[in-house]
């Protein structure tokens, strides 16, 4: 992205031809209004599309023409969705659509989307201004998580040696009981060490959001909103409590992403 203004004759240009090959706008976010696609920018579709903005007032919507005829929502349009909105947001503030929108035109994109929620949009890019998404994952060794389990809890370890060596159809409740016991304390072992990273990190970001587990091996499952010119930092810290958890956990930073988990607490926390 970079500085700059279309001119208005070639976007009613591109919406005349749009319109005449039967197309509707897919948005996939909202941005300042002086900014510039790449021209090799290109999102969801085959072949991928080209993108473009649609600005209006001090806002501008990351768009690209899309034909209804054809299925939307494919894995290679989630990864492509995604992929143009985290590259934009390493350089200037973006509130992305989750799964993007999809409106008749590029003149309905201004008079649905941009001019009715113009100034809460300008106020949240305001509040991510020069900030990003970080994603921190942890995923517990199963060996060694399964291993403090038994040391710690006795009545994991009971039932497990109950059922040792007798066939499963005459054990089945007691496997379920241990299933159950086992999930308990994993629950417990999570919410344990995701504190402690949110302890360790917390004071590096702006917000941070507890997600839920992706797996049920994972240990920590955090997003964070993160000043851009503190990433140095934050990558040390993540790196200095990975070797504090070696052997035990698995830990990785993924980031700058486009904001999803902060649309509306940044609008919140801005006051």
């Amino acid at each position: 992205m970079a500085k700059s203004v279309d001119t208005a004759s070639s976007a009613a240009t591109d919406e005349r031809a749009a319109q005449d090959q039967g197309l509707s706008t897919y948005v996939y976010g909202i941005l300042p209004e002086d900014v510039q696609v790449s021209e090799d920018a290109r999102g969801v579709g085959t072949p991928p599309a080209p993108v473009r903005l649609v600005r209006h007032g001090e806002i501008a919507a990351l768009v690209s023409e899309i034909a209804l005829d054809r299925p939307l929502g494919t894995p290679d349009d989630l990864v492509a969705h995604q992929r143009l909105l985290d590259a934009t947001a390493a350089e200037v503030p973006v509130l992305p659509l989750r799964f993007g929108a999809v409106l008749t035109s590029q003149e309905a994109v201004v008079d649905e989307l941009l001019a009715p929620y113009h100034d809460e949009f300008v106020a949240a890019l305001g509040e991510l201004e020069g900030r990003a998404e970080f994603v921190v994952k942890g995923r517990y060794d199963e060996r060694t998580l399964l291993t403090e389990v038994l040391n710690e809890n006795a009545e994991v370890a009971q039932v497990r040696d109950e059922i040792q060596g007798k066939p499963e159809e005459e054990t089945r409740q007691a496997r379920i009981r241990l299933g159950e016991l086992v999930n308990q304390a994993v629950s417990v072992k999570r919410e344990s060490d995701t504190q402690a990273v949110l302890d360790k990190l917390a004071p590096l970001s702006v917000l941070a959001v507890v997600r839920d587990p992706s797996h049920e091996m994972d240990a920590v499952h955090l997003a964070l909103l993160v000043e851009k010119d503190r990433q140095d930092e934050l990558e040390d810290a993540v790196e200095d409590h990975s070797r504090q958890s070696a052997g035990r956990i698995e830990l990785r930073l993924l980031g700058p992403q486009a904001p999803y988990d902060f649309v509306a607490t940044a609008r919140q926390e801005g006051g």
